[in-house]
């Protein structure tokens, strides 16, 4: 509907041009929104004001002309007012809300889908955690978000691509080999401090334990160095096999892994800092290298190569995104956790330099979850090496509350995930609500068959027998399912979907204890099954959209 009346808008406005009622002029986008008050119509504009200082005129003389030259030719308005200072107010006839029940009978699972994309290439970069420790449910918010993304962008005619990034050269690589390194040694009865700056979790233990296992004391007899090589080269891929496995249990999965080491290859990190260089965007202070990141904003110079001439993380970060720009995406999105936040204008800086828009880069911050046990905060796990990490929230609630608690609010967001809550089989759990919704449908379809009944489609029922409010609060509802899902793709918010979700499941529960379904006569049974059946088919696209099964049966 926000379609329709946003095309009647734009038909009405070049009529006013056409005569002479307007300036010709670019139309700014016209937005149709639902208004705050019931009061107001099902759906307003303020067009008026955006036309208003490229006019020079007064936006309600403007909404005024745009409404005396709106051609209704499908019948959809009851009437159009003119609020405040120009709004334009739509009501639509209830014989026409029905109406937009044939596109979901017609277009089924891929109600909700849009070309809006236009077939552009998108890489959505996510999780990208360090293989030095198993996922932690810091990661798994954001392995979730960038997943939903990526479904979404799909959904709506983008070419996506799933990437992770491996950050496998450093020091926080060569500190894991380390870490395993003297706890091998411990279990020969090498008696030694175990250092401090090493990663003390329990699974470094369980690493070194692997290697003895299969190549005995013989890394005892290596040079440091060497063993340090051997012990960093297994714990990366060990852990990286963990990290693939428990993020297919997550339902999460991607077409790349991308090796930080590919950037050092044929040293194209030093090849490209010095094309940097001749552009005039790095220069040198003594040994050190410095990107000029204020000349795009940021509120300082940024050091790229060490004054040991050791290039920093910032310098193969811009290796990596020129990386991604090359390989022909049009758009990039990055996810992050929110401590990287004072990262953002360097990046932005980097692909500047690199020649590419920046409106080219999208990066997206996750914000922390605090987990809780009926509301109480959990301790961390002595386990994980002090913190909880993603099987074990996995194991405890499953993959579908998961996903779905993780995302019911902005990204941005702090996040309270409340492991009782999430396990709960009732209303006050989100994901169940939503899910007995549909299987609550599923189970009237059967029903139905069983008493006789024919599933209808649009041509077999009379809508016009849709006359309470509740019914037409659904029809409403399964009509802004394309609108939300297109919204969520161009804002990158994947929580719309939970929160619109959990809404029409209320209006159906609410629906469905007030009245039968299927009861005496036999026509009206036939046009509130249709409807009905239509609730259940937004609901499963929904779930599928985030990753959560829709059940038949519960």
């Amino acid at each position: 509907m926000k379609k329709k009346l946003a095309n009647l808008l734009e038909e009405s406005i070049n009529r006013c041009i056409e005569k002479g009622f307007l300036k010709p002029c670019t139309l700014p986008p016209i937005e149709v929104d639902l208004p705050r008050e019931d009061s107001h119509g099902d759906y307003a504009s303020n067009v008026a004001m955006t036309l208003a200082s490229i006019q020079r005129k007064k936006p309600r003389a403007i909404a005024e002309d745009i409404v005396a030259s709106i051609n209704d030719r499908n019948s959809m308005l009851e009437s159009i007012e003119i609020a405040g200072p120009g709004f334009i107010n739509f009501f639509i006839r209830q014989d026409f809300w029905v109406t937009l029940l044939k596109e979901p009978d017609m277009l089924k699972s891929r109600f909700g889908e849009s070309s809006i994309g236009g077939g552009k290439r998108v890489l959505v970069e996510f999780v990208s955690a360090n293989p030095t420790g198993p996922l932690h449910i810091g990661h798994a918010r954001g392995a979730v978000t960038g997943d939903v993304i990526a479904r979404i962008l799909e959904a709506s005619g983008y070419f996506v691509s799933r990437e992770y990034y491996i950050n496998d050269a450093g020091n926080q690589m060569n500190l894991l080999g380390r870490s395993i390194y003297y706890r091998y040694r411990e279990l020969f009865g090498e008696e030694e401090a175990f250092p401090q700056d090493c990663y003390q979790g329990e699974y470094i233990a369980d690493l070194a334990r692997e290697i003895r296992d299969r190549d005995g004391n013989e890394h005892l007899h290596r040079k440091p160095d060497d063993a340090f090589a051997i012990f960093t080269e297994y714990g990366c891929e060990s852990l990286m096999e963990g990290i693939r496995e428990d993020l297919e249990a997550f339902g999460v999965t991607f077409d790349s892994y991308f090796s930080e080491k590919e950037l050092y290859r044929n040293e194209g990190v030093t090849r490209l800092i010095e094309e940097l260089m001749d552009k005039g965007f790095v220069y040198r202070e003594g040994d050190t290298l410095w990107f000029k990141t204020t000349d795009f904003g940021d509120d300082k110079d940024r050091v790229v190569v060490r004054e040991t001439g050791e290039p920093t993380y910032f310098a193969a970060d811009i290796g990596y995104h020129k990386s991604k720009f090359d390989r022909g995406y049009d758009m990039v999105i990055d996810i992050w956790g929110a401590d990287h936040h004072g990262y953002i204008p360097r990046i932005y800086a980097g692909i500047q330099a690199i020649g590419r828009e920046r409106s080219a880069l999208h990066i997206i911050l996750v914000q922390l979850v605090n987990l809780l046990r009926d509301g109480i905060p959990v301790a961390m796990s002595t386990r994980a090496g002090e913190f909880v990490t993603l099987r074990e929230v996995l194991d405890e609630v499953g993959r579908d509350a998961a996903r779905y608690n993780f995302l019911m609010r902005r990204s941005n967001s702090h996040l309270d995930f409340d492991l009782e809550l999430a396990k709960k089989q009732s209303n006050e759990n989100p994901v169940y609500y939503v899910q007995y919704a549909h299987a609550r449908i599923a189970s009237i379809m059967r029903t139905a068959m069983e008493r006789g009944f024919d599933i209808p489609g649009y041509d077999d029922v009379d809508l016009s027998l849709l006359k309470l409010e509740e019914e037409m609060e659904l029809v409403k509802a399964i009509d802004r399912f394309p609108d939300v899902i297109e919204g969520s793709a161009r804002s990158l918010e994947p929580h719309r979907i939970p929160f619109y979700s959990n809404d029409l499941a209320s209006s159906f529960h609410s629906y469905y204890n007030r009245n039968r379904i299927l009861g005496d006569d036999a026509e009206l049974s036939r046009t509130r099954l249709f409807l009905v059946k239509n609730v259940g088919l937004v609901l499963g696209n929904a779930l599928r959209f985030l990753g959560v099964t829709a059940p038949e049966r519960m």
